[in-house]
């Protein structure tokens, strides 16, 4: 999920009464609800993003790991700030459970979008795509936030509680409904063209959780459409996008070391093959994301 999603989420188990047990409560959880996204930071490297994003940083071991690296962190704050009056003092015990709170919400929370997770690395590199949440969600940004804030406002727990219960229950529905989502489209394809897709993604679309993007792989090409809740039909586009994927400027073109590190996070990938003055230029994408610019397209000159 976004940023602004995790943040919240962290701000509204502070407010729910999680923030009392220690001291800089309230900053650990917002912190460790965003840390598994410090991988960010491979983007100002050479290292191919896309095969390093949601990979070790939301891993097995750093799932581990990470709260224990913010709780000594926050304690070694704490000595350089000591604290005045009445300030709540520090427990390291409370301490490490809301950073382990606020991580493993954020290792959920990407689990449920068709980005990817890849959770248990280093020990096996899948990857789990939930298919149920678009990456941004305005209904959670909306719950959250309303009882994030009346609940500072107010001083009191309840609201943010609230907040959260709501938000797990739209996860849970859109959970479910995806599942749902997923049998429904292989019913119509099986009807409209009377085989098996070789993979088959019904995932979320932004704003409106009554539709559904759907992305078939029908081997040498895919197709698109939409399912619609209301009322439930589904409807497969006309045009087809080919993969290309046996052109032999593709083969010389998949030993591109960022290539390879595309293909790594690639889920639906294709290829597209422009002439130019040095060669051939050979382009992939991802059937989830096809209008988007780079990190989401990389490209090679293949002479």
């Amino acid at each position: 999920m976004d940023n602004v999603c995790h943040t919240l989420v962290g701000a509204a188990f502070g407010e729910a009464g999680l923030k009392r047990h220690t001291r800089f409560g309230n900053a650990t959880l917002m912190i460790a609800a965003n840390l598994p996204d410090v991988d960010v930071l491979v983007f100002a490297t050479d290292v191919p993003s896309m095969a390093f994003r949601r990979g070790w940083t939301h891993g097995t071991i750093a799932q581990a790991l990470l709260p224990m690296a913010l709780t000594a962190a926050i304690c070694a704050v704490s000595r350089m700030c000591p604290a005045r009056g009445d300030s709540k003092p520090i427990r390291v015990r409370s301490l490490l459970t809301l950073s382990y709170v606020g991580v493993l919400s954020h290792v959920a929370l990407d689990l449920l979008n068709n980005y990817g997770v890849r959770l248990l690395l280093p020990f096996d590199r899948r990857w789990f795509y939930g298919d149920a949440l678009f990456i941004i969600d305005p209904w959670l940004w909306l719950a959250l936030g309303a009882g994030t804030w009346i609940a500072r406002r107010r001083g009191v727990p309840g609201p943010a509680r609230q907040a959260l219960v709501v938000a797990a229950l739209y996860i849970a529905a859109m959970c479910v409904t995806a599942r749902l989502a997923r049998d429904v489209v292989l019913d119509a394809w099986r009807a409209a063209r009377g085989t098996e897709p070789a993979h088959l993604m019904v995932g979320p679309m932004p704003v409106t959780p009554f539709q559904r993007q759907v992305i078939v792989d029908a081997g040498t090409h895919y197709e698109t459409g939409t399912l619609d809740w209301l009322p439930t039909q589904v409807t497969f586009d006309s045009a087809v996008v080919p993969k290309n994927a046996r052109d032999r400027r593709v083969a010389q073109a998949r030993e591109a070391p960022h290539i390879r590190g595309f293909l790594v996070w690639s889920r639906f990938p294709f290829w597209t093959i422009e002439a130019t003055p040095e060669g051939a230029r050979v382009s992939v994408r991802d059937m989830r994301f096809p209008g988007r610019g780079r990190p989401f397209v990389q490209s090679v000159i293949v002479r």
